[in-house]
C-alpha cells in the first residue's frame, strides 16, 4: 500500500512537491526529482520532437490512474488524455449524480474511452470516445456546447433541420454554464456566480469497462450521487477485447444447439412451464410489443406468475408479479433483522398488495406501492431509492427548503441498502402472497419471524376478497 501511494502519490501532493521544486535552486543546473516524467514523442500534426509528459496519480475512492499531456513546441498542437492504471473491473460501472446547484459542476469526472455519458432530460448520449478525460460537469457541458457549435454555421446552410435541433439543445446546456445570450451581463458581474439559477439535471455515467468515476460530495453516502454494478453482455466483452468475436460466435451457436435440446420454458424439469406470449402495445411508446409470461415455484413457498415486457422501439422495460395459487385465509406479516451485506442478498417476492416498513428511517410504503416485484433485498431498495431520488430531485419542489431533511432520508436510506447499519424489514401483506428466503430452510431462520393474522373487514374489502369468496 505505502508503495502504491508513493508511485501514485494524490494530485494535491504532487502539486504540492512541484511549488516546493519551483522554489529550490537546481544543484548543478539540474533538479534531481520531478513530479512528471517527460518523454520525447512525435507530433502528428508536423512531424517535428514534442514532449509527451506522464503523471501518476491516484484519485480518492477510486483507483490509480495516469494523466498525459502532449504539447508540440514547433506548431503549438496540444492534447491530453487519461488512462486507467489498473486492470478492467469483473463487472461494469453505472455512476449517476443529480445536479441541482452550481456547486455540482465542479465534481470531478474521470472517463474511460469505453465509457458512455447520458443526460437523459436533454436527450443527449456521448458515445465512448477514443481517448480518456479528466475534467468536471461544467467542463464536460462546455466541450459539448464547444462542439456542437463548431459546425453550426455551415449546417445552418446544408442541414436547416438539424441546425434547429442542435440549436434548441444549446439553448438548453447554454445558462448551465452560465453562457446565456439572453442574461445581462452587468448583473453576472453584480451577483455571485454560485447564485445564479440553473436547470438541474441528471448525469450518468456507463462504462462496462468499470473505470469511470464522478465524484461524490463529503462520502459515498452523497443523496445525489449513486453507484451500482452490472454483468457485461458478450458484446461488451468483446468491444473491451476480454474475448475474440470468433470465440463469441462459438459460443452462440453452442448456445443455440443447448437451447434446441430442451424444452422451452422447461426450467430444471421440462413439466408444466410454458412461456406464454401476449401481444399488446407499449405504454410508452405505442409501438406492438410482446408480453412474455412464465409459471416459477418458489421452494417452501407457492407458484407465482411472472410477467415481463420489453419494447424494443424505445426501451421501455416492465417486469411484474402475480400469485399463481388461490387467496390466503390469513394474512402475512414477515420481519426481518438484517445485520450484514449476507441478508441483502436474500430473494424476496414483494406483492403487488404487500406494503414494506423500516422502522429505523421511518420509511413506510403503503399496500402496492412499486407493485409486485421478485427480485433481491438489495434489488428491492435500490429500486425504492432510485424511485424517491428520482421523484424529489425533478420538478419545482426541488429547489425548495423541504429537499434538506429529505436528502438526510436518502442518505439514511442509502447506509441501508449498502448494509452499512443493522434495520429491520418489515413486510405486511394481507394476502400472505410475499416471501422472503430463509437462509437455513427447512429450519427456522432466527432473524426472521413470520406471523399470520386475521384480515380486518376493510382489508377484505380492499382486495375484493368478499367478492372473490361470495
Amino acid at each position: 500500500m505505502a508503495q502504491n501511494e508513493s508511485l501514485f502519490p494524490s494530485i494535491g501532493s504532487a502539486a504540492a512537491q512541484t511549488d516546493l521544486l519551483s522554489e529550490t535552486e537546481p544543484i548543478n543546473g539540474e533538479t534531481e526529482e520531478k513530479v512528471t516524467q517527460e518523454i520525447e514523442s512525435l507530433c502528428m500534426e508536423c512531424g517535428q520532437q514534442g514532449m509527451t509528459r506522464l503523471l501518476l496519480t491516484s484519485i480518492p475512492f477510486f483507483r490509480e490512474v495516469v494523466v498525459m499531456s502532449f504539447r508540440c513546441q514547433h506548431c503549438g498542437a496540444t492534447n491530453n488524455e487519461i488512462q486507467s492504471a489498473g486492470t478492467i473491473r469483473p463487472e461494469g460501472t453505472v455512476y449517476t449524480a443529480r445536479i441541482l446547484a452550481r456547486s455540482d459542476l465542479d465534481r470531478q469526472i474521470v472517463r474511460s474511452p469505453s465509457c458512455e455519458i447520458v443526460i437523459p432530460e436533454y436527450e443527449l448520449t456521448l458515445p465512448p470516445s477514443q481517448r480518456g478525460q479528466l475534467t468536471t460537469v461544467e467542463g464536460l457541458i462546455r466541450d459539448v456546447v464547444t462542439d456542437l457549435s463548431m459546425d453550426q454555421p455551415l449546417r445552418r446552410i446544408q442541414d436547416e433541420d438539424g441546425f434547429n435541433k442542435i440549436k434548441a439543445l444549446l439553448d438548453k446546456l447554454k445558462p448551465i454554464i452560465g453562457e446565456d445570450e439572453e442574461m445581462d451581463d452587468q448583473l453576472i458581474s453584480e451577483t455571485s456566480t454560485k447564485d445564479i439559477p440553473m436547470p438541474a439535471f441528471t448525469l450518468r455515467l456507463d462504462d462496462p469497462a468499470g473505470n469511470s468515476f464522478i465524484e461524490f460530495v463529503d462520502s459515498m453516502g452523497d443523496p445525489k450521487w449513486n453507484m451500482r454494478t452490472y454483468p457485461r453482455s458478450l458484446e461488451q466483452n468483446v468491444s473491451l477485447g476480454l474475448i475474440s468475436a470468433d470465440d463469441a460466435a462459438a459460443n452462440v451457436a453452442t448456445r443455440k444447439e443447448l437451447n434446441e435440446d430442451e424444452e422451452i420454458g422447461g426450467g430444471g424439469s421440462g413439466v408444466n412451464e410454458e412461456i406464454f406470449v401476449f401481444q399488446g402495445s407499449c405504454s410508452s411508446c405505442g409501438h406492438p410489443l410482446d408480453t412474455l409470461m412464465k409459471k416459477v415455484n418458489i421452494p417452501y413457498f407457492k407458484d407465482v406468475l411472472i410477467m415481463s415486457t420489453n419494447c424494443d422501439r424505445c426501451g421501455y422495460r416492465d417486469n411484474e408479479v402475480k400469485s399463481g395459487g388461490a387467496i390466503s385465509e390469513q394474512g402475512k406479516r414477515i420481519t426481518l433483522k438484517v445485520e450484514d451485506r449476507e441478508d441483502l442478498s436474500r430473494d424476496i417476492l414483494k406483492s403487488d398488495t404487500a406494503g414494506l416498513t423500516v422502522p429505523e428511517i421511518d420509511l413506510v410504503l403503503s399496500h402496492g406501492t412499486l407493485g409486485g416485484r421478485f427480485t433481491t433485498l438489495e434489488g428491492l431498495l435500490e429500486q425504492v431509492y432510485e424511485e424517491l431520488n428520482e421523484k424529489v430531485f425533478t420538478g419545482d419542489s426541488a429547489a425548495g427548503e423541504d429537499r434538506v431533511p429529505f436528502e438526510a432520508f436518502l442518505g439514511k436510506l442509502k447506509e441501508v441498502k449498502n448494509a452499512e447499519r443493522p434495520f429491520t424489514l418489515i413486510i405486511d401483506d394481507p394476502l400472505a402472497n410475499s416471501y422472503v428466503q430463509n437462509l437455513y430452510a427447512p429450519d427456522s431462520d432466527p432473524n426472521m419471524t413470520v406471523e399470520l393474522y386475521d384480515r380486518s373487514w376493510d382489508q377484505n374489502e380492499e382486495a375484493w376478497v368478499e367478492r372473490y369468496q361470495g
